[in-house]
């Protein structure tokens, strides 16, 4: 992390500039950020920015390989498996912890990746008010790539809407309007000028799809999906009450929901490289390690951490009935390099990639970043804490 930065932001800051901040983070939004947002952002050096670049890049490989599709065909469960995908994700996310490796140097270290969207949206207007209210210099960017907003929101446009005007794509959630996240489904509007509806507000015609939002009927060409099934999976009923978006459909998707579970948890045991834990599929474990200490026990069909057991006992991995439903992954320690008043504070940075149609492989465009003193990321892991919560990383252009 940038030392010099690091000094004169901490140097400046008080408590009511903080919430002076979070005073212009709120206005103007559909309702106030229902997450708690951290008093600092993160400030990359540039070498530390070069790695997390260079480890996106080996795990993009990995993806674009031929034979992905087959490799991960497994990671799709029959129940959510979804008609017409296409041949990409159009948004990958890969979550990175900030640790020290075993010559000390800081370093990222993969803990997830997905292949559905993130706060591509919020996180415009976070760096943008991080900067306004702190003064953050100008010299200091949120965007990879040479972006700027503008090039950011054309791309933005570019992978979400296509060929199609902005009241043919609709923002889609199983209940758009109180999801934690619907702040970043908002902006996204404001941005694009595309609706956002529920899953509920779908109607079926033949194999069309349809919406009604302050005027007559539209047709849906595209569906920005934000619906993870994970949400509605203990509802066996919901499709005997809402269009079932499984079934072939005349619509295209942004990003086909199979790619949630292509890119995933499952695709880690594929991985490997400096940045990568060692992850095995627990089915496959012939014998299991005596330092179960340096290991976590992760469900692959879960998410937000749900699940996730980190003091691994060799009774967890026996109790487990579905084996080839988990994998085993080596322990990321993730180092306290956020200098708050009173002490470190541990970090993830989020790369947020964009891959419209026609572009023949991804774009790292912005990221996101979560501070944590608890044992996890997470709002659940850090409650009660100060300079935790979701913000973004700054580094030099």
């Amino acid at each position: 992390m940038d030392p010099s930065v690091r000094k004169i932001f901490n140097r400046g800051f008080t408590d009511q500039k903080y919430r002076d901040f979070l005073n212009r983070l709120n206005d103007n939004l559909h309702a106030p950020v229902p997450f708690r947002v951290a008093e600092t952002p993160v400030f990359l050096t540039a070498a530390f920015r070069d790695k997390l670049i260079s480890a996106g890049n080996d795990i993009i490989d990995t993806i674009l390989q031929p034979g992905f599709k087959e490799l991960t065909e497994r990671a799709i469960p029959d129940k959510w498996r979804v008609a017409n995908e296409n041949g990409h994700p159009h948004f990958i996310a890969l979550d990175f912890g900030i640790c020290k490796d075993d010559d000390g140097q800081i370093v990222p270290k993969l803990i997830e990746l997905q292949g559905f969207p993130s706060l591509y949206g919020f996180q415009v207007h976070l760096g943008n008010t991080y900067r306004e209210a702190f003064n953050i210099s100008t010299n200091e960017t949120i965007y990879f790539n040479g972006l700027d907003e503008h090039a950011y929101i054309n791309l933005l446009k570019r992978t979400i809407l296509g060929a199609y005007q902005p009241h043919e794509v609709v923002l889609m959630d199983v209940n758009a309007p109180e999801q934690k996240t619907s702040v970043d489904f908002y902006l996204t509007q404001q941005y694009l000028g595309i609706p956002v509806i529920s899953l509920s507000d779908l109607q079926q015609e033949g194999s069309q799809l349809f919406y009604e939002t302050d005027g007559p009927k539209k047709r849906i060409k595209r569906i920005y999906n934000r619906l993870i099934f994970d949400e509605i999976d203990n509802d066996d009923t919901i499709f005997d009450r809402v269009v079932d978006i499984r079934q072939p459909l005349d619509v295209e998707w942004i990003t086909h929901p199979n790619w949630f579970y292509r890119i995933s948890k499952f695709t880690m045991p594929f991985l490997s490289g400096d940045y990568i834990p060692k992850t095995q599929f627990l089915h496959k474990i012939n014998q299991i390690p005596a330092n179960l200490e340096n290991y976590v026990l992760k469900p692959l069909f879960s998410f937000a951490g749900q699940g996730v057991i980190i003091d691994v006992t060799e009774s967890d991995i026996n109790n487990i009935n579905d084996p080839e439903n988990w994998i085993l992954q080596q322990k990321v320690n993730y180092e306290p390099v956020i200098q708050a008043p009173d002490g470190g504070v541990k970090a993830e940075i989020r790369l947020l990639y964009l891959w419209p149609d026609g572009n023949t492989k991804p774009t790292l465009a912005i990221n996101l970043a979560r501070l944590s003193r608890g044992k996890m990321i997470g709002v659940r892991y850090n409650k009660d804490f100060d300079w935790v919560g979701g913000t973004v990383a700054f580094m030099p252009r």
